[in-house]
Formats: structure tokens, C-alpha cells, sequence
């Protein structure tokens, strides 16, 4: 049978990413960053449309170099995939306009992914990879939920939270310690050094599988405000330590409940705030105390990309499922 190949886009926020997948295998994966929202201390959604306009041709034209060296066939691609919903409305416009545009002039069908159950199939990318069924931590700087994958198209969120995601935590957390936007690589940067059970903060009871992280969030700020001029820098080791260990046992006792009641015990996770060193590790301990199968993405699978896309769309294109030039992009998360 004639392989399958498929250019898949992400653009749901403030990255512009392009891959190349040829029958579930990634050839080729290019992200360009945005530095401009650092200043801001926050995406600004109308900078980061402008960025994806700037970029999208440069990073397609990269993946196609590095998986078809020498001569890039645009004809040989039998499907263009796109990120059509959460994200950015403004940014997720940008990669559905492109992707149908080239669709329409290949003659080629379109293959619109939900970016959050693309970041769960991210862990179908390397060898290592489960099988079915498994569960799905999915943290990101939006979301945070719990998915019991039955298979690649079948995928339930059992668990998600109800305010704030586990990568605002950081975030906003980091916002409050006094440390420059993206706070949360900091936060783990920082955490190495410090002791993780030297200050405590509120772990918000919620009931079933979900999380709740703004609770977290008020007992920092409160905490903060009772302390004395230069006390942060004095002890911002240990504060950063003790954050992200509350986050992570936030995050792991609702996974092991979630074991528990499935029966499932191959664990995986996913998003960008699987790439916490913290979080990676700790799931691999809790792996070997449980007896569990954990897998863990690269990290370049973690944050968004299109590699993730490209998966996804390979298995929706293997069951025929297609997207209309009609779709329009959503920034709405619902599956």
C-alpha cells in the first residue's frame, strides 16, 4: 500500500509549528517561538496572531525540507491536517486559513484535531508507547484533565478542573514570587534547589477527579503578604520548592484515585506542564511504588507542536475522518 503522509499546522497560541507524519511516523517536527509576550507577562493574543502570519510559511517550508530533502513535493502529501480548536481565536484562524487554502489548491482532504486530544496522543509518537486502554494526565497552561484513552479515537475526560490549570498555578504563582513570564520553567528550575516540604499551602478538596487550583493560588498570595520585606529572596528556593510539590501532589492524588476506580494501571502524561522535571520524575516514582506503566513524552511532544497533529490526524484519516472547508475554528475545549 502507497504510504500515507500528512502535513499537519498548530497554531492554537503562541507557537507556529509545522510536521511531517508518513504512516504514524514523524519526519519532521518545527516550532518557532514567540519572545515578543515576554514584556507583557502573558500572551497577547493580537501579537501572537500577527507572529503565526509572519511564520507559518517559513516553518511549513522547514518540515517539508527536512522530511523530503533536496526537493519538497507538496503532491505527495495525502491530507493537511490543523489544530482547530481550544486556542487563541485570532491564532487558531491563521493556521485553519492556511491549512484549508492548501488543501483547496492540492485537492487534498482536510483533517481538522482537537489540540487537547492531540496532546494525549502524543504519547502514540515513539516506540515506547502504550496501549490501550490507558489514562492521560493532560496539564497545560489551560487545561488540566484526567483521560481514559479506550482507543486512538476514543478518548473520555473523567476528570478536569474547575477553575484555574495546573500551569496557571504556576504561572501566577511564579507572578506573585516575582519572576519574569513563562514563570513556570523557572519555578522548576529554582525547586531543584530548594527543600519542597518547608512551607505548606492549601490543597483544595474537590470531590470525584477533578482539580481546583485557585484555592493554591490565594494561600501563596495571602501567605506572601504576611511576611516581611526581602523574605521571597531570602527563601525563594524553598517557596518555589514547596509550590510545585503542592501542585504535583494535587495533580498525582487524583491520578492514583483514578487507577483505582478504572482498574487501568498504564499511566502516561501530557501538555506542557509534563515537561516539569518534578512532575516526570515523581510520576515514575509512583509508577514503581504502584506497579503502574508510566510513559512520559520528549520533551519537544510536550509543549504544543504539530507532531502531535500529525499523529492524531493519522489515525482520524485512517478512519475516514475528514474535516469541510465550511469548519471554523473554535476556542471553545469541548470534545
Amino acid at each position: 500500500m502507497r504510504p500515507v503522509t500528512i502535513l499537519a499546522i498548530e497554531s492554537s497560541c503562541d507557537e507556529t509549528s509545522a510536521a511531517i507524519c508518513v504512516d504514524g511516523k514523524i519526519l519532521s517536527n518545527h516550532i518557532a517561538n514567540q519572545t515578543v509576550h515576554e514584556k507583557y507577562g502573558g500572551v497577547v493574543p493580537e501579537l501572537a496572531s500577527r507572529a503565526h502570519m509572519q511564520n507559518i510559511v517559513p516553518v511549513v517550508h522547514s518540515a517539508l525540507q527536512t522530511a523530503f530533502p533536496g526537493a519538497p513535493d507538496l503532491t505527495s502529501i495525502d491530507a493537511v491536517a490543523f489544530t482547530q480548536a481550544p486556542g487563541l481565536i485570532g491564532s487558531l484562524l491563521v493556521g485553519t486559513q492556511f491549512a484549508k487554502s492548501l488543501a483547496l489548491s492540492l485537492n487534498k482532504p482536510l483533517i481538522g484535531v482537537h489540540h487537547m486530544q492531540a496532546h494525549v496522543l502524543a504519547n502514540l509518537i515513539d516506540e515506547n508507547r502504550p496501549s490501550f486502554p490507558f489514562l492521560c494526565l493532560t496539564v497545560s497552561g489551560g487545561h488540566t484533565q484526567i483521560v481514559l484513552a479506550k482507543s486512538p479515537l476514543e478518548l473520555e475526560v473523567i476528570g478536569e478542573t474547575i477553575d484555574d490549570a495546573a500551569g496557571e498555578a504556576f504561572d501566577k504563582t511564579a507572578k506573585l514570587l516575582g519572576l519574569p513570564y513563562p514563570g513556570g520553567p523557572l519555578i522548576d528550575k529554582y525547586a531543584k534547589l530548594g527543600d519542597p516540604l518547608r512551607f505548606k499551602f492549601a490543597e483544595p478538596q474537590i470531590p470525584e477527579l477533578d482539580f481546583s487550583f485557585s484555592g493554591l493560588k490565594t494561600s501563596v498570595l495571602y501567605f506572601l503578604q504576611k511576611q516581611e520585606p526581602g523574605f521571597i529572596e531570602q527563601n525563594l528556593h524553598d517557596l518555589c520548592a514547596s509550590v510545585q510539590h503542592t501542585i504535583i501532589h494535587i495533580l498525582l492524588k487524583k491520578v492514583k484515585k483514578a487507577v483505582q476506580e478504572t482498574g487501568v494501571k498504564q499511566v502516561c502524561i501530557a501538555g506542557g506542564v509534563s515537561a516539569n522535571s518534578g512532575l516526570r520524575t515523581a510520576l515514575q516514582e509512583l509508577g514503581v511504588k504502584y506497579k503502574w506503566q508510566t510513559f512520559i513524552p520528549k520533551f519537544e511532544y510536550c509543549t504544543d507542536n504539530a507532531a502531535m497533529i500529525a499523529i492524531t490526524a493519522y489515525y482520524k484519516y485512517q478512519a475516514s475522518q475528514f474535516t469541510g472547508l465550511e469548519a471554523s475554528p473554535s476556542a471553545r475545549a469541548e470534545w
